[in-house]
């Protein structure tokens, strides 16, 4: 019997539509097809792959508003989220490897040692892995799923990917928009279900598996990527930290700080899920924090800031979160309230170390705030943690405040913003500890869904090489000599003198020079003694 999954939206819990999941020997034959799909894309440029996806720029461009509807009613996002969210991330990241790929991914000469590898010249070049899978996650279905795919696709390789059970529509979105560029068949499959399809799709063991979720999902997708063993890159969870020192300007810092803590309802990975606040300035901050948290609006209104929450199941993290930080002494701007799916938000204060909503990632519109008192401290407070994806740190003082973010056990960071530095097309970005490991965007990041092959050619006539069988005493002592006279201490001339009856085994070998250059130090030194 085949198993359905049921999208509803978002906003008005309406039915979209009825999927179907994909059996198991469709994940399986998927896989076999994108191998022979990649086959073909492989063997294109790469300015060749961007003239067949640079169009979905203008696709994008035109159907803005259809695409922006999709995407709302998929995961409750209010429209000006969608844009900035999720559509402007895509058309950046697309206009920079437009024009930057072909370099980033070009194959480059090495330096090579004319005595160690003569008459050879070296270079290292990067090829596709291949068959790409690409499990995405459901609080920004658009972006993280198809900027992922445009990486693999630009780098040469086909693409298996596989939505979260609560954003199908914005599979059959991009599948859609991807069917309009003349790929190759089969260059680019989708395959639905739950977390078992996704064990699946591993299974089927593709080359490269691109992960973007929690930190549990994470270590059992690693898990099963290790049997085979096939590379992974995960970008998992977040706790991010804003530090907050007194000198910042204040009202930049609190728009910041509504901004980091509640776009997207807090669902963001890299959403600001600890504040650590100046001791001098602490009470003013909240003071200004619980003023304008009041002026936020919630809902799909036209002016609405914050929508609903993607799934009601993660306010069950939410609230035993608050709850917890309540019962150990903290304060609150007010209590939990949810309408339907959407949550208002809340700040808290006097909260420690000890609490949930310190230690574990909430995704969710509540903003914890804590004081500090020295450099020291709050640098010890940030990096206590597991998480490791982004921060950012305020302050006037530049110097200081850059300072400081070098030192936070994290994978990016921000001085004086935040979280649009992981919207900055060359940076890379993904985490440290369980945040995750492997990096996407920018250079770095295209280069992920690639790997380095080294090439060395040589043109030597010569019949043998000096390390070459066969092997004996007097050979034992050559190359003695010649290792001392490449990495010996003191004078190349005394290092060629001493070593000169030794050495006489390499002459055949012109490129040396042997000859040639203990004449020139002989020379060279013979004019030193008498200058």
């Amino acid at each position: 019997m085949t198993q359905e999954i049921t999208a509803c939206s978002a906003i008005t819990e309406q039915l979209v539509k009825t999927f179907s999941v994909t059996p198991l020997e469709d994940v399986t034959k998927a896989l076999l097809e994108a191998r022979d799909a990649v086959t073909v894309w492989e063997a294109f440029t790469v300015e060749q792959r961007l003239k067949h996806l640079v169009k979905l720029e203008a696709i994008i461009q035109a159907e803005m508003d259809a695409i922006v509807e999709v995407i709302m009613a998929a995961t409750g996002k209010v429209k000006t989220e969608v844009l900035l969210g999720e559509i402007y991330p895509v058309l950046t990241t697309l206009r920079y490897y437009q024009k930057n790929a072909a370099a980033i991914l070009a194959s480059a000469p090495v330096i090579t040692s004319p005595i160690l590898f003569p008459k050879s010249n070296a270079q290292v070049y990067r090829r596709p892995y291949g068959v790409v899978a690409i499990i995405s996650p459901w609080n920004f279905p658009f972006q993280l799923t198809l900027i992922p795919i445009l990486t693999a696709l630009i780098s040469g390789n086909s693409v298996i990917f596989k939505m979260s059970e609560l954003s199908l529509p914005v599979g059959d979105l991009l599948i859609d928009l991807l069917s309009r560029l003349a790929l190759p068949e089969n260059l680019v499959q989708h395959v639905i279900g739950f977390a078992e399809t996704g064990q699946q799709l591993i299974e089927a063991r593709p080359d490269l598996v691109f992960f973007t979720g929690g930190v549990i999902a994470g270590r059992a997708v690693m898990a099963s990527a290790a049997q085979h063993p096939i590379p992974v890159v995960l970008e998992l969870g977040g706790k991010d930290a804003m530090v907050v020192f007194a000198d910042a300007n204040q009202t930049r810092v609190v728009n910041a700080a509504l901004y980091g803590a509640f776009s997207n309802s807090g669902q963001v990975c890299v959403s600001v899920e600890r504040c650590y606040v100046e001791a001098s300035y602490y009470q003013n901050f909240i003071s200004q924090l619980n003023v304008a948290v009041q002026n936020l609006k919630v809902g799909h209104g036209c002016l609405g800031d914050l929508g609903g929450l993607t799934t009601l199941k993660q306010f069950a993290v939410i609230e035993a979160h608050y709850n917890d930080a309540l019962a150990k002494g903290a304060k609150a701007s007010g209590p939990l309230k949810l309408e339907g799916r959407y949550l208002h938000p809340v700040v808290l204060w006097d909260v420690t170390h000890d609490m949930k909503i310190m230690r574990e990632e909430t995704f969710g519109p509540v903003l914890p705030v804590m004081k500090f008192t020295s450099v020291a401290e709050v640098i010890e407070l940030v990096n206590d943690s597991n998480f490791g994806l982004n921060a950012s740190v305020w302050s006037q003082n530049i110097a200081k405040a850059e300072q400081v973010a070098r030192q936070l056990n994290v994978g990016s960071w921000a001085v004086n913003d935040v979280i649009k530095n992981i919207g900055h097309p060359s940076l890379p970005f993904g985490g440290t500890k369980n945040s995750g490991f492997g990096r996407y965007h920018g250079a770095e990041g295209l280069r992920s869904f690639t790997y380095t092959v080294a090439g060395l050619t040589s043109r030597s006539t010569y019949e043998s090489e000096p390390n070459w069988f066969p092997y004996s005493d007097q050979r034992y002592i050559e190359m003695r000599a010649f290792l001392d006279l490449m990495f010996g201490d003191g004078c190349l001339f005394f290092r060629i003198k001493n070593n000169w009856r030794a050495l006489q085994a390499f002459k055949q070998y012109s490129s040396l020079n042997l000859v040639q250059h203990w004449h020139n130090l002989k020379i060279k030194f013979f004019k030193k003694s008498i200058g």
